[in-house]
């Protein structure tokens, strides 16, 4: 069989935000069902695609960081389309973050081939969401996504350096079966939006903090720092802060790394949205 035609432009791989995250049951498969608000940002990691053997070459500052073998996402994501093609990955956000890095790659990949396979969740509960990286409303486990439209927000990210697995963080929740999200107001601003995230949550923060007791170190900080709001994002550990404007933020940006020099630290923005998702195939 004939794979896809490897395209080969590079392609971003935007960082996801779970700007609020619900935990509403589990199936009896053990997946977890979610209700979650999702925006991806200017910053994220880059792949790019180019004819040859099905391998992966990966750069940049997390590099090392990056599991070299047959299970990597990329790869699987290659694999499941029939795809033969060097894929090299620009990699810098951190690893096992709870900003869907791997997922996202993997995205890219799919992205650069120009197909995606008829169950993309089956590869991660986030593949739907980040092969269309834009704002969305994402249930289910991941694979009933609603198209929002949203204000662009100014958010400094930080990660203390610590990685939270996700399968830990799940089974130290207290309670699985939450209520939904709140209706979001229509057309809301950047402070309607942000004063709706109030009555929201993230139901896996206080289980991560119990783990990595240095998350809730990160959101005190981003609040010294003047966040008009601030959280969590996925299961951790990076936190978000939302601030008025980019040069609030990137001043924010410096505090912190200043008085934090092994955090990652980093001022960015919400995007729109990427070039519509390729067709199933």
């Amino acid at each position: 069989m004939t794979g896809p035609a490897v395209t080969g432009p590079a392609q971003p791989a935007p960082a996801k935000i779970n700007l609020a995250l619900h935990v509403t049951g589990r199936r009896g498969d053990g997946y977890h069902l979610l209700d979650s608000l999702v925006v991806f940002t200017e910053l994220g990691d880059r792949v790019t695609v180019s004819p040859g053997k099905l391998s992966l070459t990966v750069t940049g500052p997390f590099a090392g960081a990056v599991p070299p073998g047959d299970d990597n996402l990329c790869l699987r994501a290659a694999r499941v389309m029939g795809a033969e093609a060097a894929i090299t990955l620009e990699k810098h956000l951190p690893p096992a973050s709870g900003m869907g890095g791997g997922t996202a790659d993997a995205a890219a990949v799919l992205r650069a081939l120009g197909c995606t396979p008829d169950r993309p969740e089956a590869l991660g509960a986030d593949l739907p969401a980040c092969l269309l990286s834009r704002p969305l409303r994402m249930q289910g486990v991941g694979e009933v996504l609603t198209a929002l439209t949203l204000p662009p927000l100014h958010l400094l990210l930080v990660n203390p350096g610590v990685e939270v697995p996700t399968p830990a963080v799940f089974a130290a929740l207290a309670h699985r079966d939450n209520p939904g999200l709140p209706p979001l107001p229509a057309a809301p601003d950047a402070a309607a939006l942000t004063d709706w995230l109030r009555n929201t949550r993230n139901d896996l923060q206080p289980a991560a903090i119990r783990l990595a007791p240095v998350i809730a170190d990160t959101l005190a900080a981003l609040d010294r720092a003047g966040a008009t709001f601030s959280r969590m994002s996925g299961s951790g550990a990076t936190c978000f802060g939302i601030f008025p404007d980019a040069a609030s933020a990137r001043a924010a940006e410096g505090r912190i790394a200043a008085a934090h020099r092994d955090w990652w630290v980093r001022a960015t923005e919400t995007i729109p949205g990427l070039s519509p998702a390729p067709a199933q195939g």
